[in-house]
This record gives structure tokens, C-alpha cells and sequence, in this order.
């Protein structure tokens, strides 16, 4: 199982290597500097437009009608333009100096789709702004301005919908998890503050009162997707994305593991096949630069590894 993990672009490679093959930092230091020059993360970084920008946009490429068909509920959304990119350079590791001074090129020539505002002030919604955070304190920008928006729109049972602008009091699991992963983003960079921690820990608090899986109000699964594992993340909720957080967090943190976890990671568990592999389960549809990972139904390297870390983490601290 580890070889064939091993066998993959740099940008899982370096992750395996330092989190399943217990490899000395020297060696996945290595790996994760290939990430820019060989395989997917070089092909991304060699998307870039002059301007800084990927696909033309901000969060959606520069051609996407809103009102065609490729905006149709069936049809996805585009993962082509800067936001997603970026957030898919900075998960793989590469190092933020490697993308020169995107930082100052989008901040003179990108505005989100949503009331042509500055890209790094951001916008409306707390997802799209979480992705904003992290990126921009990974690049250098200041973007403190944009994480006290997320302690000033944090809704009163401790999470964050990116549907607040319409009206929503009610927390969202998505966007909930979306938010204290980019707070837990902007305090490794930047070291936070004590407001920002304790928002980041309250959305993480709504997430475990509800064990992860359960409406609160009914104690009924939050909805079918909260099992359904698939690669890339991108926005979407599951069990897996959330303890895989959860997991990032405690060690950060310095804690152990909260119990509230073992009913979510016991649908990992349930989820791994008797050859100790994960299934990708579906794609999440969209226009793309090019696959990451399998199609649905096959072996998944990156759910694998997502699964095995996750599962060795709690064991490990649990017995």
C-alpha cells in the first residue's frame, strides 16, 4: 500500500512521505520542491496569466455565463480561475515564493465577480473569503482586514453560511468547515490573534456538538454527501474533509483528539476497502485544467491517503 501511494506526482508524494513513510524532513523537503517543477503544480503554474490571474477571474473564468448552461445546477461550476488555483498550489505545498509577486499583480488587476471588489478584501460569501485568507497570508498580502470580517459575521450557534447575505441565521456545515480551515490557515502564517482563535474554535465547536454527521435539532445524518467521499475537497462537506481538518487542528492546537470525533471516524473506517484503499465516489462536476484523480469507482491514491492519516492519527492518540 505505501509503495503504491509513493508512486504519485510530488504533490501527494511529499505528503506520504512525511506523514505515512515517516521519512526524515530532508527527503519530503525534497519532494515538496518538485511540486513546482514536475507534474500538476508545475502545469497549474504554467497557467498563469500575466496579470496573475488563472482563467481571467477571480472565482469564475472570465468567459463563464451565469446564465448559460454551464451555470445549470446539473453542470457544476468552473475550478479553472484564480481562487480555486491558488487554493490548490497552497494545499500541495508549494512554496509561496515560487509565485513571485502574484500577491501585488491581483491586487492591482483582480475584483471578484460579486460588486467588482478588490480581490484581497474580498467578497460576501464565507467560503470564498476563507480561500481568500488563507491564500493572501500565504503570499504575503494583508488580508487583516478580511479576517475580522469572519469574527463580525459569525452567527450565533458559532458558524458561518455563506448564504447570510440572504437572510440564513442557521450555521452551514460547508461553510463552517471551509471557514475554520482558513482561520486555522491564517494562524499558521501569521500566528492570529486571540478573537480569530476563539471564532476559529467555536465554528470547530458547532461542527462537534453535531458529532460532525448529525442535525442537532433532530439528531438525523446532515444529509447523504457527509458519507460520500471524493478528491479534490473543493467546497463540499464530508466526514472525511471535516475529521481531516479536526485532525490538523489538534495538532496544531497541541490537543488530543475530541471524542466527539468517533462516530465520523468510524464512517472512514467503514468506508476503506478489505485492500486497505479508499474509493473516489464521484467527481464533483465542473469545467477543470485536467483530472487529479481517478474517476468514481476506482481506487482513489488521494482518498487513500486522506484515510489512512486520518484513521492512524486517532488510533494512535486512542488506542
Amino acid at each position: 500500500m505505501l509503495d503504491w501511494l509513493l508512486d504519485s506526482d510530488p504533490a501527494l508524494r511529499w505528503q506520504v512521505e512525511r506523514d505515512l513513510a515517516g521519512a526524515p524532513p530532508e527527503v519530503w523537503e525534497a519532494t515538496r520542491a518538485r511540486v513546482a517543477t514536475e507534474g500538476m503544480g508545475a502545469q497549474l503554474l504554467a497557467l498563469q496569466d500575466p496579470d496573475g490571474q488563472w482563467a481571467g477571474g477571480a472565482y469564475f473564468p472570465a468567459d463563464f455565463d451565469v446564465h448559460g448552461p454551464e451555470a445549470a445546477d446539473d453542470a457544476g461550476q468552473p475550478w479553472t480561475a484564480t481562487t480555486w488555483t491558488l487554493t490548490t498550489l497552497r494545499d500541495w505545498g508549494v512554496d509561496a515564493a515560487v509565485l513571485g509577486d502574484t500577491a501585488e499583480r491581483l491586487a492591482a488587476s483582480s475584483r471578484w465577480e460579486y460588486d467588482d471588489l478588490p480581490y484581497w478584501g474580498g467578497e460576501v460569501d464565507a467560503c470564498i473569503n476563507a480561500y481568500t485568507l488563507a491564500n493572501g497570508a500565504w503570499l504575503g498580502a494583508d488580508v487583516s482586514g478580511l479576517a475580522q470580517w469572519f469574527v463580525e459575521h459569525r452567527l450565533p450557534d458559532g458558524g458561518w453560511n455563506c448564504e447570510w447575505v440572504e437572510g440564513s441565521t442557521r450555521s452551514s456545515f460547508h461553510s463552517t468547515l471551509n471557514t475554520v480551515r482558513g482561520l486555522l490557515s491564517y494562524e499558521r502564517a501569521t500566528g492570529a490573534d486571540d478573537a480569530l482563535r476563539q471564532a476559529r474554535h467555536a465554528g470547530e465547536e458547532y461542527l462537534l456538538r453535531r458529532r460532525l454527521l448529525y442535525r442537532l435539532s433532530t439528531g438525523e445524518l446532515v444529509g447523504p454527501w457527509v458519507t460520500r467521499f471524493a478528491y479534490p475537497f473543493r467546497w463540499f462537506y464530508s466526514a472525511l474533509h471535516a475529521v481531516d481538518h479536526l485532525r490538523a487542528a489538534a495538532l496544531h492546537d497541541g490537543v488530543p483528539p475530541d471524542p466527539r470525533l468517533a462516530e465520523a471516524v468510524e464512517v472512514i473506517r467503514a468506508a476503506r476497502r478489505p485492500d486497505g484503499t479508499w474509493v473516489q465516489e464521484r467527481r464533483h462536476p465542473g469545467r477543470v485544467w485536467f483530472e487529479i484523480d481517478v474517476p468514481a469507482g476506482e481506487p482513489s491514491k488521494w482518498l487513500t491517503f486522506h484515510g489512512t492519516r486520518a484513521l492512524a492519527w486517532w488510533d494512535g492518540a486512542t488506542g
